[in-house]
């Protein structure tokens, strides 16, 4: 057991000797106005201690979660909005099967048309719509704005007091 505290002893003493020690500051003679200072120069170092390492123990294999992977993905999704308060009326829908994307959207245009966009994708042909303008356009008669003329300001000299 002595003997085991004697190495740890000398351990941690050779530790700290393998540190290097510093001396005292030197500016050069008399005082120095300079900005940098002289760097600090080690005396003299010691020869570290051998560093003893742990037993390399294999550690357990680690097992990553892998999702299966689609090589034919599909999906389909369609939405719709039709608010007779705002006028907003649109829906869209669109799929994916075999590769090919397959969709369309319809909007009301602010003139009264409706537009519908159909479209296909796919990594041979790229990206093809066809675009159809449907209705009436409808423009709203000009609102006229009556203007109406102020009478002119009239400035009143104010009254003079004096103290």
């Amino acid at each position: 057991m002595m003997s085991k505290v004697l190495l740890v002893a000398s351990l941690m003493a050779a530790a700290a000797l393998a540190s290097p020690v510093y001396g005292p500051l030197s500016y050069g003679p008399g005082l120095s106005y300079g900005y940098a200072a002289k760097a600090i120069q080690p005396l003299h170092t010691v020869a570290a201690a051998p560093v003893l390492h742990a037993p390399i123990v294999a550690a357990a294999p680690v097992l990553k979660h892998v999702e299966a992977y689609d090589p034919n993905p599909h999906y389909s999704f369609s939405y719709g909005v039709s608010d007779p308060h705002t006028g907003d009326s649109k829906h869209a829908e669109e799929t994916l099967a075999n590769g090919v994307v397959h969709g369309s959207y319809s909007l009301t245009e602010p003139d009264g048309t409706i537009r519908k966009v159909t479209y296909t994708a796919d990594k041979i042909h790229g990206f093809n719509a066809v675009v159809e303008k449907s209705g009436h356009a409808v423009h709203a008669a000009p609102v006229l704005k009556k203007v109406v003329h102020a009478a002119p300001l009239v400035h009143a000299a104010l009254p003079y007091y004096h103290h």
